[in-house]
């Protein structure tokens, strides 16, 4: 019991603290270590961006490959440290930089199913993870609601792992997206609630606005997130975590 951790398995910088850093914030102040996986967080080569990924730095306000994924992860470290998490780092592309062995982007759309060539990184993507887990940890992984493709190849990834799954809904897509919500939950149980406390909350929601880059593309602007996220919460006062029969 005293060497379980919770493991947050994010595809992105955001994820995790978007989708449960309210209860992380609460498992941390009862004594449970909570840690964020990030495995879409590396740093491209400057001459391989894609014209995708020009796109999305604008529309994020950055520069640079290493500009946009120096400052994504800064976020994500205050973030992190807002719900009392601790961060680690996998060194896999984002999909917008991610190209083909005849050097063509692999994906101009983010929501989209994985590209074929991709199979490998599900495989890769699960060898790490396999290696840095330890037997006691609880692994949640998120549904992939809104077929975001990182978040589609990551749960495949923690799927081999052959290994009792913990999953929660994405945020925001969860709010985008709710009829995806039952094709992604077939097979599992009726969901249980995690309850966050209105401590909880109010770290998540702090934790939510260290991601300055992201705000406006994923809510339309801090305020809309706040009145997002509260309303999110007064649902259930807490989220809902699922498990397979």
């Amino acid at each position: 019991m005293w060497n379980m951790r919770y493991i947050y398995i994010s595809p992105h910088l955001d994820d995790a603290v978007l989708s449960a850093g309210g209860l992380i914030y609460d498992q941390s102040r009862g004594g449970i270590p909570g840690e964020i996986w990030t495995f879409m967080c590396g740093f491209p080569e400057e001459s391989s961006l894609t014209d995708f990924a020009k796109m999305m730095h604008q529309a994020w306000g950055t520069g640079s490959a290493r500009e946009t994924v120096k400052l994504r992860r800064e976020e994500g470290q205050t973030a992190a440290a807002t719900v009392g998490a601790k961060s680690i780092y996998f060194d896999f592309f984002d999909c917008i930089y991610r190209r083909g062995a005849d050097g063509e982007a692999l994906y101009t759309d983010i929501y989209v199913p994985p590209h074929e060539a991709d199979a490998e990184l599900v495989d890769q993507i699960a060898q790490m993870m396999a290696a840095a887990l330890e037997p006691d940890d609880v692994v949640v992984c998120q549904l992939s609601v809104g077929s975001h493709v990182d978040h589609a190849i990551v749960r495949q990834a923690a799927e081999k792992l052959g290994r009792p799954l913990v999953y929660d809904a994405d945020i925001p897509y969860l709010l985008t997206f709710p009829g995806q919500l039952p094709l992604k939950t077939v097979g599992m149980k009726e969901p249980t609630v995690q309850i966050v406390s209105e401590a909880g909350l109010d770290a998540w929601i702090e934790g939510i606005s260290a991601y300055a880059s992201q705000l406006d593309v994923l809510f339309g602007g801090q305020d809309e997130m706040r009145k997002k996220m509260n309303a999110y919460w007064s649902q259930e006062k807490g989220i809902r975590f699922w498990k397979f029969d």
